[in-house]
């Protein structure tokens, strides 16, 4: 009977119906087997060695890294969000949750979220062995040509970034690819007068003038707006209360209104759940700056979509902090 060998220990073995051999051993404590893809017991021996040397010195093997997927990864991302209640992330309509940047890495990267009730179906991106400094560049790059600014692109490289650095600390990478972020675009300086915006406002279909009307004159940031529900309006007062969970620096803190908004809010029936709609705001609000001669729209070949260039949304919150100075 052969001595049975301790963990940490490798060995080779053969496997019935297979030509190679194959290299057997232990990582923390996980029995692991690689084919070393030769005939030759010496070679093999050789490639054995290479995997427990590695092993030793804390290096994930690349047949465990082709098992982590880019799925894990978002996995993971995700999860690291909902623990430190970071506000950024956002549930969608269909209960699956996101972070702004996200959908550009997972089209990029062959992501594709499994169906409802399906937990193995869809398509879970490319293995760990295939993200690297360069696809990370090659994404950048593919971005770039869609008309993307800098800025926009380096949201979503962050997000690359942090996912790795999360695998890292999981200890299920040893060494993590460098993420180089782009040149940061110059600030923005955006700011809308007061003329400029009762012309703008008139292009905004009726169901998106309340948000828009508050957001330009009361500076509150778009992520939250969208969460503002009726019990936090008191319209007789002309307040609306943010609660700590809205904000993004978790103070509370309380909104006038002006009677322009009020006149607006009103009339709204029944005065249940959310207070703003948002449906296709940036859409909407694209053809209304082309419209108000405060933005373009430039067809760029092979994107199906015209790229916009203009006034962003953005821009009212800092309109508003001018005008309130």
């Amino acid at each position: 009977m052969a001595q049975r060998r301790e963990r940490g220990e490798g060995g080779l073995i053969k496997i019935r119906g297979c030509r190679w051999w194959y290299a057997q051993f232990y990582r923390e404590g996980r029995q692991i087997r690689v084919s070393t893809k030769t005939e030759v017991k010496e070679e093999a021996k050789k490639t054995l060695r290479r995997l427990m040397g590695d092993t030793e010195r804390g290096i994930t093997p690349e047949v465990e890294l082709r098992k982590i997927r880019y799925a894990d990864l978002r996995s993971a991302l995700l999860q690291n969000y909902v623990e430190r209640g970071n506000k950024s992330l956002q549930t969608m309509a269909d209960g699956s949750e996101t972070i702004w940047g996200l959908k550009s890495l997972d089209e990029f990267f062959g992501y594709k979220a499994p169906k409802p009730g399906e937990p193995d179906s869809g398509d879970f991106g490319l293995p760990m062995t295939k993200i690297t400094t360069d696809t990370a560049r090659d994404f950048a790059k593919e971005r770039l040509d869609e008309g993307l600014s800098n800025d926009t692109v380096n949201g979503s490289l962050r997000l690359l970034r942090r996912m790795l650095t999360i695998a890292h600390e999981d200890n299920k990478i040893q060494i993590v690819p460098k993420i180089r972020m782009l040149k940061n675009s110059a600030a923005r300086k955006g700011f809308l007068a007061k003329e400029s915006f009762d012309s703008l406002i008139t292009f905004i279909p009726s169901n998106l003038k309340p948000i828009v009307t508050f957001l330009y004159y009361c500076g509150v940031r778009l992520g939250e707006a969208r969460q503002i529900q009726w019990p936090q309006v008191d319209l007789d007062a002309a307040l609306i209360r943010l609660e700590e969970d809205q904000t993004k620096n978790s103070d509370a803190r309380t909104v006038p209104l002006p009677d322009v908004l009020i006149r607006m809010l009103e009339p709204i029936k029944p005065k249940e759940g959310s207070v703003f709609d948002a449906t296709n705001l940036r859409k909407e609000w694209h053809k209304a700056c082309v419209a108000a001669k405060l933005g373009t729209l430039t067809k760029v070949e092979g994107i199906p979509d015209p790229r916009y260039t203009g006034l962003i949304i953005h821009d009212l919150r800092r309109s508003a902090i001018k005008n309130l100075m």
